[in-house]
């Protein structure tokens, strides 16, 4: 062969190696390697459970290995500060609730991040009530005796959540302010040490992530008072509202996995499409159901990121108004 051609030859394969070097051609075939997928609080609770589903089935569709890895630490804004300091290529994303990403931030003093303008959406997962749940030896019975029983202890009942910022802190803190009570709270590295604790006595109830404390309610050893969805669970029909009580009570946890902020828009896409499909799937959809989560999959990830600009807004006036006070 000429010296002409073979020097053709060499150009084009040069020329093709950096094609498929390029970043757009390396996304189009994302994720080619394993997808670290960070929760910000332990095992067992209400965020780990969702993300663990969601990880296992986007692992099977994808082809790659999704890890979830626990980061617990300050209501979640360890994991937060993490993953919005990480690459922005796709490969650490983050299953964030509106406790890590709506009220957290406004909590801490120490850990500073701002999710709207660090983090980007790409699905939405699911939402899980909080129920409030006593020890099934308490003598307390319905919402109405934990209230009574409030008072009666004039400020000194305790309350347990998963952290400081979470959800089930945010709902006693919402019921304290709307019942006129005073409770202290207790806060907990995470749900499941704090059920530990209800289930030992030691602590006299919690609001709780349905998903977490589902299996004790129908096992007989935890007794729901009240759900804080607007409506009442199909999976617990005879347990009340609180806003029966308290009209206009209203809080749920919701789960969304997002990535550091500037993440390539290919990633974005193929994680919001995969997300949406599992999440219409019969499978996926009963396998929430048995969790006590409802499956949330219809939003783009502008959608996204404008349900958590309103849901900061949202949960910046409930703690002005339950007067919660931020965390070192």
């Amino acid at each position: 062969m000429a010296a002409s051609g073979r020097l053709l030859i060499a150009l084009g394969v040069a020329l093709a190696a950096g094609w498929l070097a390029t970043p757009g051609f390396a996304q189009s075939r994302y994720p080619d390697r394993p997808v670290k997928v960070v929760v910000g609080f332990t095992a067992g609770g209400g965020t780990d459970v969702a993300a663990r589903v969601i990880a296992q089935k986007l692992a099977e569709a994808l082809g790659q290995s999704f890890v979830v890895e626990n980061r617990p630490g300050a209501s979640g804004l360890i994991a937060s500060e993490q993953v919005a300091k990480s690459p922005a290529d796709g490969y650490t994303i983050m299953v964030g609730s509106q406790t890590t990403l709506a009220v957290a931030p406004a909590l801490y003093r120490k850990i500073q991040i701002d999710p709207v303008r660090e983090l980007t959406g790409l699905a939405m997962i699911g939402v899980s009530p909080l129920v409030a749940v006593v020890n099934a030896s308490s003598p307390i019975r319905t919402l109405q005796d934990l209230i009574a029983e409030a008072k009666a202890k004039n400020g000194t009942m305790n309350f347990a959540s998963g952290g400081v910022g979470t959800t089930p802190h945010m709902a006693g803190e919402l019921l304290a302010f709307s019942a006129g009570i005073k409770m202290v709270h207790v806060a907990y590295r995470g749900e499941a040490p704090g059920v530990n604790d209800l289930l030992g006595g030691q602590i006299p109830f919690m609001f709780s992530n349905l998903s977490v404390v589902k299996g004790n309610i129908e096992g007989g050893k935890l007794r729901a008072l009240a759900v804080t969805s607007s409506r009442r669970v199909p999976s617990l029909p005879n347990v009340p509202t609180v806003a029966e009580t308290f009209p206009g009570f209203d809080a749920a946890t919701w789960f969304a996995l997002v990535a550091p902020a500037g993440a390539p828009p290919e990633a974005i896409a193929r994680i919001n499409a995969e997300a949406k499909k599992i999440v219409a799937t019969q499978d996926f959809q009963q396998r929430f159901d048995q969790l006590g989560m409802i499956p949330d999959q219809d939003r783009s990830p502008e959608e996204i990121n404008a349900y958590i600009k309103s849901e900061v807004a949202k949960w910046a006036k409930v703690i002005k108004d339950a007067g919660v006070q931020p965390a070192d």
